[in-house]
């Protein structure tokens, strides 16, 4: 096992923050609350909260993204560059996404909202992916 890249662990989740910051801002901040009707969600306190623990979570992603890259090895990730994004899009589909989609069928979450959700996932964690690729 290689060592983890941890200047790489920290911009991956910046990244993935700012994916967040635009994903469920301008970009489906609207359909979003289109979709959820008051009394449905818990209200929150304020941005600050939600943007510190969001940052936790992704950090502690990122971390994991890192050591299994630095498992895979740098030989093996540079002869196989399409592996980062493979592993990265991979993790997303196989378990992020299904375990979001099992919570929301409980939860009774409209499809849309599924859909937007589980596409932020992807996204972030192709973006994740990417940063890896290009700081190693």
């Amino acid at each position: 096992m290689g060592p983890v890249n941890w200047f790489a662990v920290i911009i991956a989740a910046v990244a993935a923050g700012a994916v967040s910051a635009v994903w469920w801002g301008p970009l489906f901040g609207r359909a979003r609350t289109r979709d959820i009707k008051p009394g449905k969600v818990l209200p929150t306190k304020g941005p600050l909260p939600k943007m510190a623990l969001t940052g936790v979570l992704l950090l502690i992603t990122a971390a994991m993204m890192g050591h299994m890259f630095a498992r895979v090895g740098e030989a093996t990730l540079a002869a196989k560059p399409w592996l980062w994004f493979m592993m990265s899009g991979g993790l997303a589909i196989a378990f992020v996404i299904p375990a979001l989609w099992i919570s929301y069928t409980h939860t009774r979450v409209t499809t849309r909202i599924a859909l937007i959700d589980a596409g932020y996932w992807l996204v972030a964690y192709l973006t994740m992916g990417l940063v890896f690729f290009l700081l190693s």
